[in-house]
């Protein structure tokens, strides 16, 4: 029995313009961006449903502690008389502040410091068989200068801003005073600082309660974060403002001023 085996089939090569490929190309790239695009949104967290609120909060305060402090001057030919006649003056300018009800131990005496003062003199010459002025500056001793700062720190706000006024009245004492502005402090500031911010809190979720009430179909959810703002402490009715915060000294009525962002879920 012999076997005979059957023919082969030739394999027919396709082969296609380059015009009809194109077309096959572009719908296997089309394919392939779509299955990848419908992959990467199976993959994709949704989107946050949040809101970003701001909330703020004001205060009135009045300093409760002042610090203030004047200089006086003595003068002399030496520096023996010039450190007597500073000592002198020191005297009166405690004993007037201890009149004005100011407590001994609220009083401090910085050290004295002496130095010797000069004058320029300048002289006008020509110089000889020449028609060239010269002009000359030499300086020339005219005594010594002995300064002392009085401070005072007290939580008599009123008493210590009075004293500040009228000390100048020594001058009709021969004694040579200098008044400078005092400074005025809120010494329960860390405790006051916490009660602003939990206030500042409160008015953005109020805020945030309020912009999605009149959104209408929206409640607010859970907190996801919060953040302190700048805190700014400036004269009473100023509105100023910095990057690293005002802590105004200079008056003694302030306005706190602090700021919380906060972020919520909205359900």
């Amino acid at each position: 029995m012999s076997l005979e085996s059957s023919p082969q089939r030739p394999i027919r090569n396709i082969s296609l313009p380059p015009l009809a490929a194109i077309p096959l190309a572009l719908g296997l790239a089309v394919s392939t961006y779509i299955a990848a695009d419908t992959w990467r949104d199976v993959r994709k967290p949704p989107e946050k449903n949040n809101i970003l609120i701001t909330g703020s909060a004001k205060k009135r305060i009045v300093s409760d502690y002042i610090q203030w402090s004047a200089t006086i001057e003595g003068t002399g030919a030496d520096r023996t008389a010039a450190y007597l006649s500073l000592k002198g003056s020191t005297e009166k300018a405690v004993a007037f502040l201890k009149a004005q009800g100011i407590k001994p131990d609220d009083i401090k005496i910085q050290s004295a410091t002496i130095t010797e003062e000069f004058e320029t003199v300048r002289e006008d010459k020509v110089l000889p068989n020449t028609n060239v002025p010269l002009r000359t500056e030499t300086s020339k001793s005219v005594g010594f200068r002995a300064v002392q700062v009085v401070s005072v720190g007290s939580p008599n706000v009123t008493l210590i801003e009075k004293a500040s006024r009228e000390i100048t009245s020594l001058l009709e004492q021969d004694v040579f005073v200098t008044s400078h502005a005092p400074s005025y402090y809120y010494t329960r500031l860390g405790e006051l600082k916490l009660e602003m911010l939990a206030e500042a809190a409160k008015d953005a979720r109020s805020r945030a309660e309020n912009i999605l009430s009149s959104a209408g179909n929206a409640g607010l959810g859970a907190l996801v974060y919060s953040s302190m703002g700048i805190i700014n402490i400036n004269p009473a009715n100023s509105t100023a403002a910095s990057n690293e915060g005002n802590n105004d000294t200079t008056s003694y009525e302030k306005d706190i001023i602090t700021i919380v962002r906060a972020e919520y879920k909205v359900k």
